[in-house]
């Protein structure tokens, strides 16, 4: 079994974390620190719940202003990156709302080589046109991971972050920001923006699409832009998103030789195999599985998943493809009937049912 995340917050990490708070500031308490973060709560928190904690547990034993805690946090942080040292951050979040200016300096120090984008959006709930007109500085900063700062903390649906609903109404001021950024170099940036776009388009779908129009077919970089941030529309078989990306031909395949396991036990994974011809080669096609997977009202669900997007040079391709039933934390299957189709540039071709046993009983 996979290590949990909110483990990422050991002993080992606290003891770093302290040790290098005394360095900082010798009167700094450090066993008292370590035992109250290990407090009766601690066993049961997750991980957000982690992080706060210890956000918490360094204002209270960092007796000071906000700005020299911070000015302290600073140094401390050198030291520490990635998901871990989101803490940092998150003090931010907590105690640093009525100090708009300090606040974002330390959430740009904070973001390199961890992130800022969920404590950002505090800022912006509170100081909308403040925290967006800053960010659009941080666009044109010469270190990437300012710059996605300025796309990813204003997502209207970041996952796992509070939403932010004027942005989902009109994302106008996001789309400030993506002009900016959408000839970004950075990998990191694009994934971004793409990222920025795909959330934009669960709820502004036409201006997703209005945005390829207007620039697919400039660049290497924007057109993969374009279609991961596309990648939603995509799957729901938007007809002018697909025919955006040259997806809207498929009168000329057939679908043959398509073989399935009828039956298969929990845990096991689903084999399928199908052929693709035409009298013509295949050209510009995306193919696509839909599992209609079994809800216990006895109703189905379907998941889009992809087998190929790209353009085929020849008139025939044989697909073999596996998917796992397996329980996962975010999917519990039910034993019964579910069902497999086939999608070919957001047409279904072909449904068949088959059956999910459980042998554990």
């Amino acid at each position: 079994m996979a290590e949990q995340l909110k483990n990422l917050y050991s002993k080992k990490f606290i003891e770093k974390l302290a040790n290098k708070i005394v360095f900082i500031y010798s009167d700094f308490q450090k066993k008292d620190f370590i035992n109250s973060i290990f407090d009766n709560t601690w066993q049961d928190l997750e991980l957000k719940a982690r992080m706060r904690h210890i956000a918490f547990t360094l204002h209270k034993f960092l007796p000071f202003s906000y700005d020299k805690q911070i000015e302290i946090l600073k140094e401390v942080k050198e030291d520490f990156g990635g998901l871990e040292a989101m803490i940092f951050q998150d003090f931010v979040e907590v105690f640093g709302l009525e100090d708009f200016k300090e606040s974002l300096k330390a959430l740009e120090v904070f973001t390199i080589n961890s992130s800022s984008e969920f404590a950002i959006r505090q800022f912006i709930l509170k100081y909308e046109d403040e925290t967006m007109k800053h960010m659009k500085i941080w666009a044109k900063s010469s270190n990437e991971h300012i710059r996605r700062l300025a796309s990813e903390g204003c997502r209207p649906r970041l996952p796992w972050a509070v939403a932010l609903p004027k942005f989902k109404q009109n994302p106008t001021k996001v789309l400030e920001i993506i002009e900016l950024l959408k000839n970004d170099k950075s990998k990191y940036v694009q994934k971004s923006v793409a990222n920025n776009l795909n959330d934009i388009s669960k709820d502004n779908p036409q201006i997703v699409i209005d945005f390829v129009k207007q620039n697919l077919g400039k660049t290497k970089e924007l057109d993969w832009i374009c279609k991961h941030g596309s990648r939603t529309l995509l799957k729901k078989a938007d007809r002018n998103i697909l025919k955006l990306f040259e997806f809207e031909k498929s009168h000329h395949i057939n679908l043959t030789n398509f073989c399935y396991d009828e039956t298969l036990n929990l845990g096991d994974d689903f084999n399928f195999s199908f052929e693709l011809n035409s009298d013509e080669i295949l050209g510009n096609i995306r193919v696509e599985y839909v599992i209609h997977y079994l809800k216990s009202n006895k109703s189905h669900t379907k998941k889009v998943f992809m087998v190929s997007q790209n353009e085929i040079k020849s008139s025939s391709k044989k697909f073999i493809k596996k998917h796992k039933f397996k329980d996962m934390t975010t999917r519990k299957h039910y034993i019964g009937i579910h069902y497999i189709s086939l999608m070919i540039n957001g047409e279904e071709f072909i449904k068949k049912e088959f059956f999910l046993n459980d042998t554990s009983n």
